[in-house]
């Protein structure tokens, strides 16, 4: 019986480790930029003045996030999908988003349900 609970006990740790660090609805607010130049320009791969390059990425299929205060998270799923056609409008604009969190080996990224113009 022992070693039952044992295996059972494993399995379920292993299965842990395999899914993120956490998945949860959560609302975020940032600005939708170009991961990667955001990640590498820092300040300058951000805002008005990176909004054509931004969108050049994004139309081309990089992979498109929400910059918020503190991390960027990575679009994922619908919105990512058909090189990111429906976050085209949103490019270099702050916005509202709510979706599924999850964070893997510290990269965060949102499953975005939805997406509206921040006030």
């Amino acid at each position: 019986m022992r070693n039952l609970i044992s295996m059972a006990a494993a399995a379920a740790f292993a299965v842990s480790l395999a899914l993120p660090a956490f998945a949860a609805d959560m609302t975020i607010k940032g600005e939708v930029v170009d991961v990667s130049c955001s990640m590498d320009k820092k300040d300058e791969g951000k805002g008005a003045a990176h909004a054509g390059c931004a969108m050049s990425c994004a139309k081309g299929g990089q992979p498109v996030g929400i910059l918020t205060a503190d991390a960027v998270y990575t679009v994922t799923g619908d919105y990512a999908a058909n090189k990111n056609a429906k976050l085209l409008d949103f490019v270099a604009k702050n916005v509202i988003v709510t979706g599924e969190v999850t964070e893997k080996d510290g990269q965060k990224s949102i499953n975005v349900k939805s997406i509206k113009l921040a006030n």
